[in-house]
């Protein structure tokens, strides 16, 4: 009855994102989806939405 269900003896555990470094979003520090190699301004989701939402009443 002590049996730890949640993880599996010989399971390996899931592996580190693995890929290019991400660029930071130039607001918060936080990675984005861009390489960074991507040229321009880098937004993540969250900075992106809330600018777009910025500029869209802006008219």
């Amino acid at each position: 009855m002590s049996e730890d269900h949640r993880s599996t003896p010989g399971t390996p555990a899931a592996p580190a994102v693995t890929g290019p470094p991400f660029a930071e979003c130039v607001l918060c520090r936080k990675p984005t989806e861009y390489p960074e190699s991507h040229k321009g301004i880098t937004l993540c989701p969250v900075c992106a939405w809330q600018e777009a939402q910025r500029t869209a009443c802006s008219g």
